[in-house]
């Protein structure tokens, strides 16, 4: 006898610790979990990645595992990780971050050097809700030399499809793939292999109500959890398919209600990161100020640091990476974390001459200084003007208020167009169309897991205690 079966599905996506939502997301979701349960309806609770983010001081102190306490008291079941989970926390300790999870984890591409998943990824998964058969899978997207440097071999999430989807396909009714690709994989994924939804994230779309692309649903509800998402199915067992599938977003913003367990275990997490973050790192003699648009001993001394301790001769980076000056006397790790809370790490990048007089004239413009960089990994307000160690940029400020460089010396000597330069930057600078001619470099090397503010750890131990062989 034919029957029409409902499922639904609760999907967040991309929190980046904006952990004053979680409250309000969590009273909807347990709110939205009663509801069906009265009514004995599925209901499926999941989070797609990116929940965690450095920039939050509680997610620095606990190494993420606040973030896993958080899901652990909502109603989320099941997860995949982002790149801000893979690539920003230590191999050891992403290792060990979802071991206390009690929900499962979707992660099908993300292997260690000996071909073995993390103890608590599951590659693919069926669960039955109700007399429905649900398949999942998880993917996360592909950033290889960060992956690499960190001891990872992260795959091609379409091989893995080609591998995983069919024995799922043909076990569940609906598919379910937990995607942290960004919306144009997605898309080419819907265009090419038979999934019911997509839950997105990643490249921070909000789509309401959720495309359809070849029959796939594809969902994404933004980034720092101003929104829910809910799908909605109905399933003809007769004929085994799918007659209606939707897909909206909730909008929980303003003065939504909250979970008060939520906010209580927010407090106690807080309380536990001020304690570990107040941690003495160096003491200093002497401020150490910070201005976006001119030259500064800050920056000069960031400039110096990454260079330094990247073994180059010459390094450049912006000013506006640090979000205020630095006091004298003690120097705290939340010191450095409020200052400097971008999950950035340092690279070596390879460049002709020609390439790095490009981006220093390009460096040197409005444009730049003042651009309010979204994404790359920055948490800023702006860029900055560029600081540098082993350069001499001969630059004036004209009347007009624009800048004009003149010239960009090495070692006494102007910088050769055709000769090969070996740099020290953010690796922010590599991605993308931020600079070009960095981005087109040669030989680049990510250094992970060290983030920029750890190198200002390691300067100032070192001048603290110049003695000190190894003061990082």
């Amino acid at each position: 006898m034919a029957e029409q079966k409902q499922l639904y599905i609760y999907h967040t996506n991309d929190l980046h610790s904006q952990l004053n939502q979680w409250p309000k997301i969590v009273h909807y979701l347990e709110k939205q979990k009663q509801h069906h349960q009265s009514r004995g309806e599925n209901a499926l609770f999941f989070d797609i990645g990116d929940h965690a983010d450095r920039v939050h001081s509680i997610t620095e102190a606990t190494l993420g595992r606040g973030n896993i306490d958080l899901l652990n008291a909502s109603p989320i079941q099941y997860a995949t990780i982002g790149n801000n989970e893979g690539i920003t926390f230590a191999k050891n300790t992403l290792e060990r971050l979802y071991t206390p999870a009690n929900f499962d984890v979707f992660l099908s591409n993300l292997y260690d050097e000996q071909g073995k998943m993390p103890s608590w990824a599951k590659p693919a998964m069926t669960t039955e809700a109700h007399g429905l058969v649900i398949g999942m899978i998880g993917l996360t997207a592909s950033f290889y030399p960060f992956y690499r440097a960190m001891g990872w071999d992260i795959q091609d999430p379409f091989v893995i499809l080609d591998e995983e989807l069919p024995n799922i396909r043909e076990q569940a009714d609906i598919v379910v793939l937990l995607s942290h690709l960004g919306l144009f994989r997605d898309e080419q994924i819907a265009a090419s292999y038979d999934i019911d939804v997509i839950l997105g994230s990643h490249t921070h779309h909000r789509l309401n109500p959720a495309p359809v692309v070849n029959g796939t649903l594809i969902t994404q509800t933004g980034k720092l959890g101003t929104h829910v998402g809910k799908v909605a199915f109905t399933y003809d067992t007769e004929k085994k398919e799918l007659t209606e599938a939707s897909g909206t977003l909730v909008a929980l913003e303003g003065d939504a209600p909250k979970a008060d367990h939520i906010t209580k275990k927010l407090q106690e997490l807080q309380t536990e990161a001020d304690r570990n973050l107040s941690e003495v790192v160096a003491i200093r003699d002497e401020p150490l100020a910070i201005s976006w648009t001119e030259p500064s001993t800050f920056s000069s001394f960031l400039a110096r640091q990454l260079k330094n301790w990247c073994g180059t001769e010459i390094a450049m980076i912006h000013s506006g990476l640090l979000l205020g000056s630095l006091r004298e006397g003690n120097v705290t790790r939340h010191d450095l974390h409020r200052l400097c809370p971008h999950p950035i790490n340092p690279c070596v990048v390879n460049v002709k001459g020609h390439q790095l007089i490009e981006a220093i004239h390009q460096s040197f413009t409005e444009k730049m200084i003042h651009l309010p960089l979204k994404g790359y990994g920055f948490r800023g307000h702006k860029l900055g003007r560029l600081a540098f160690a082993g350069l001499e940029v001969d630059v004036e400020k004209l009347a007009t208020g624009f800048y004009q460089v003149n010239e960009v010396y090495f070692q006494g000597r102007k910088v050769d167009e055709n000769e090969d330069y070996v740099v020290a930057t953010a690796d922010m600078l590599t991605f993308g169309t931020l600079y070009p001619s960095i981005a087109a470099g040669k030989d680049k090397r990510y250094f992970t897991p060290e983030f920029i503010r750890d190198l200002i750890t390691w300067g100032l131990k070192k001048e603290d205690r110049p003695n000190c062989p190894s003061a990082f």
